[in-house]
């Protein structure tokens, strides 16, 4: 499954904010100023800051510093439907999978 619990167990806040890094932290490997990302990407120098300090930035702006950072492919899942699972499934395959196990000599 391409969700993973840890994934799914993070608030909407932790997202954004990890995914703010995330992209500042590509646009730095590109050497791009925050200006230059203005320019590339024709998103306001002030919605780049913003986003960067609070994840806060909508929609069509997050897109565009997507494809402005050549990052666009990891909309391509997005609000794909998936197998549908809930959340006590995900929790005991989680710990089925990741957990030490204890045998019993019998």
């Amino acid at each position: 499954m391409a969700i993973t619990l840890a994934l799914m167990l993070k608030t909407s806040r932790e997202t954004v904010v990890e995914l703010a890094q995330r992209a500042k932290s590509m646009r730095l490997v590109q050497n791009l100023t925050q200006t230059g990302l203005e320019q590339r990407s024709g998103v306001s120098l002030g919605s780049i800051k913003l986003f960067e300090r609070t994840g806060k930035i909508s929609f069509e702006s997050l897109v565009k510093i997507a494809i402005a950072l050549g990052a666009l492919e990891g909309f391509d899942g997005l609000f794909q439907r998936t197998e549908t699972r809930s959340i006590d499934e995900l929790l005991r395959d989680a710990k089925s999978s990741t957990g030490r196990k204890r045998g019993r000599i019998k």
